[in-house]
């Protein structure tokens, strides 16, 4: 039998990333002791928590990787829980040596497009949207995080069955729950007990945001995008002042009436310096089985906000798209299972991809947005 050492161990399992952090759990000071023996050889690894759900993926990928250099050996993965001092310096390692907390993504030096779908009311399928979209960038290999900000209707976690999952926590930093390739948080995923009802007021929202963006470790993202609660009020506004950067995306119905309503999200985005990039109709119409389109909900609501909002704000506000009423786009939302990934040829997962990917590769211009800029003084 080649005689292993355990420099080869160890640069084997460099290979392996935490399947939450996405980093090699060398890198993480997870690899604890590593024992060779003439036949076998134990890893000693160190969870973060005791309870971790991703033992056995963690245990499946050691196992292989070292097999790798020592073929002819028993591979035994020995499970610890870090100490409160090496949770901690895995903390500041992850936030690359700061123990204060920043919202990474409002930095000047961020590469992550940040995106807040917004609606004037509730009910036009703006969280449905918003999964679908986060799917659809995935789906082209762009790392996108979801950020449930819609604290008292939050539904992102059941729209993508994890409504039962927790997120795992090292010290007082909340590693986001991994679903479908994305990143996501939400406050019910926070919360002790699923039917746990959520009543605070204007402060603890701020907080419950800045909570999500700050004490939750995202890594490296392309996309973040984040489900507004309906209206003007103070998640839009803490939006406002915690990712200036943002850019939004309204989402109406055809109706007049919600379309209206859906002018005012546009016109608050504007008053806190951010760019809307455009405004997506849903539940346009409805295709009968003889090919004609019946316009259930009327006709033209999204074309007169992207109208009003050009005119408005004194650049382009392009109409995006018209998705269509279709059964398997609600029944996605409530299975988990959501269109873009179970009907990908229907024509309303046609329509969510093409924004996608408009959005996604879209370059970030100056038009619209806060560049944190004041006079040095008079000449």
């Amino acid at each position: 039998m080649a005689v292993v050492t355990e420099e080869q161990i160890r640069e084997a399992l460099g290979t392996v990333n935490d399947p939450e952090i996405k980093r090699p759990i060398t890198e993480l000071g997870m690899v604890d002791v590593i024992t060779i023996e003439e036949a076998q050889i134990t890893v000693r690894l160190l969870l973060t928590v005791s309870g971790c759900p991703l033992k056995d993926t963690l245990t499946r990928d050691i196992t292989a990787a070292v097999a790798t250099v020592a073929p002819a050996h028993a591979v035994v993965v020995d499970m610890g829980v870090m100490t409160d001092e090496q949770r901690k310096s895995m903390q500041e390692l992850l936030r690359g040596g700061r123990t204060e907390r920043e919202v990474p993504f409002a930095q000047a030096g961020s590469l992550t497009k940040v995106f807040a779908i917004a609606s004037g009311k509730g009910g036009v399928g703006k969280s449905t949207v918003t999964v679908n979209l986060g799917l659809a960038m995935a789906k082209r290999g762009l790392k996108v995080g979801i950020v449930d900000a819609d604290i008292y209707g939050h539904s992102i976690p059941d729209m993508l069955g994890v409504g039962d999952l927790r997120p795992t926590q090292v010290e007082d930093m909340i590693m986001p729950v991994p679903v479908k390739g994305m990143k996501v948080i939400s406050i019910g995923m926070l919360k002790p007990r699923r039917d746990q009802v959520v009543a605070w007021r204007g402060p603890m929202l701020d907080r419950a945001l800045v909570q999500m963006l700050s004490d939750v470790y995202w890594g490296d993202l392309d996309v973040l995008l984040l489900d507004l609660p309906p209206g003007t009020g103070d998640m839009a506004i803490s939006l406002g002042q915690h990712l200036p950067n943002a850019e939004v995306l309204v989402v109406t119905t055809p109706q007049p009436a919600a379309a209206i309503i859906a002018e005012r999200a546009g016109t608050m985005a504007s008053m806190m310096h951010q760019r809307v990039v455009g405004v997506l109709e849903n539940m346009s119409y409805l295709q009968v089985p003889g090919g004609e389109r019946m316009e259930i909900f009327g006709s033209g609501g999204a074309a007169k906000v992207a109208e009003t909002l050009t005119a408005r704000f004194g650049y382009d506000v392009p109409m995006l798209g018209q998705i269509p009423l279709d059964e398997h786009l609600r029944e996605g939302g409530d299975s988990g299972d959501p269109i873009v990934e179970t009907d990908p040829d229907s024509e309303a997962a046609k329509i969510l991809q093409g924004v996608a990917d408009q959005l996604s590769g879209r370059s970030r211009g100056l038009v619209g947005m806060q560049l944190g800029l004041a006079p040095a003084g008079r000449l």
